[in-house]
């Protein structure tokens, strides 16, 4: 019996390493802020997540788990008034959950135990969503969390095209930013979206085959009346015309739009009929969009325009640009170039300048020599 303490003694160094080399799958920050959990063991250990009760900010990856275990427990928060003194003592605020198989009757259970708490921004990445949505509750109301921002990435849904309006059923109304990225289908069931009276930022970008006639299918006419603010990053825009077609047909004042990152063309097809505008447009991002000159078709007037680490080879003339207050050009081959001819020629004549100029100084000198030029034609 002596034997046993001196053999767990030898062993305990052992014991130490293996368990060091087995991470808590819960980590809470000192100040009891945020809360991470990775649950990407073989058996993982959900318990575990309670530590995050404290927490504002909470970020859950299922470790690509199925949660087809939890379906059973769904039925516990059919009326989930019984909770609710306890879901609203939470602090969060600010919830991810990705990485896992989500029966969709699973979701829409925990969704409805959230409309009690202080929720305000959900973020759902690298989830499949599995199964049919149930019907919305009866009388028709909302009985989700009131959330101010959603973002969605990399979520399938089993439902197709109808995910978007079946999902808005859940939630109360205000919700404020919507984000999707990557995701399997945005040709939306219009008829059934209902409109999204407070939405003032949608953000759309990493769609890359979305495209414009996927933009006409996604931007629901007149179901966006707020909409101020609209991000196309990386979606397979071809030209800012194209772009302005939708808008139209959407019935959208945007104040600013974001078409960075696209393949976009100078040039709008010989055919293709005048657009007009959102009146109320006044920022426009056409940055790192491989741009060999200014397009065509641009708002005849702007706070600011984005023109930025393109493909420019002379600087645009005036005539070439709408009435723009603040225009950024930085990183084109026309003012690389420029600046380092100016340097050579100044090395060459051995004149040096009573202030050495930095290539960002360079660039702001000819921004704002060119911005000068612009508002000389208005």
């Amino acid at each position: 019996m002596e034997r046993a303490p001196c053999l767990l003694l030898l062993l305990l160094p052992l014991l130490l390493r293996v368990s060091a080399n087995m991470p808590e799958p819960c980590e809470v920050d000192e100040e009891d802020v945020r809360c991470f959990c990775n649950f990407s063991g073989l058996q993982p250990e959900w318990t575990e997540a309670m530590q995050c009760m404290v927490a504002v900010e909470v970020e859950i990856r299922g470790g690509g788990h199925s949660l087809e275990p939890f379906l059973q427990r769904a039925k516990d928060y059919e009326d989930p008034r019984q909770y609710a003194d306890m879901i609203r003592a939470l602090r969060v605020r600010r919830l991810t959950v990705g990485a896992a198989r989500v029966p969709a009757r699973l979701l829409l259970s925990v969704l409805r135990v959230l409309g009690y708490s202080r929720l305000k921004e959900l973020t759902l990445e690298d989830l499949e969503v599995t199964g049919t949505l149930p019907p919305p509750p009866q009388p028709l109301e909302a009985t989700g969390p009131a959330l101010s921002t959603l973002r969605l990435r990399n979520v399938s849904w089993a439902v197709g095209g109808s995910w978007l309006s079946e999902l808005q059923q859940w939630f109360k109304p205000g919700l404020k930013v919507l984000n999707i990225a990557q995701a399997h289908s945005l040709a939306f069931s219009c008829e059934q979206v209902r409109t999204f009276s407070a939405l003032t930022t949608l953000d759309l970008s990493d769609n890359p085959g979305l495209g414009e006639r996927g933009l006409l299918a996604a931007l629901c006419p007149h179901k966006f009346p707020a909409l101020q603010n609209l991000a196309l990053r990386n979606t397979g825009m071809q030209t800012p015309k194209g772009v302005c077609t939708a808008l139209g047909a959407a019935g959208v004042q945007l104040h600013c739009l974001d078409l960075s990152h696209n393949s976009l063309s100078s040039t709008a097809s010989s055919d293709a009929p005048e657009c007009v505008w959102p009146s109320k447009l006044n920022s426009l991002n056409l940055s790192f969009a491989e741009l060999q000159q200014v397009p065509k078709g641009l708002p005849a007037k702007l706070s600011v325009l984005d023109l930025s680490y393109n493909r420019l080879t002379r600087a645009p003339r005036p005539d070439e640009l709408p009435q723009v207050g603040n225009l950024t050009l930085d990183g084109n081959p026309f003012l690389v170039s420029e600046g380092s001819t100016l340097q050579e020629n100044l090395k060459n004549s051995g004149v040096v300048p009573d202030c050495a100029h930095s290539p960002l100084s360079l660039v702001v000198s000819g921004t704002l020599a060119l911005l000068g030029g612009a508002q000389a034609f208005p």
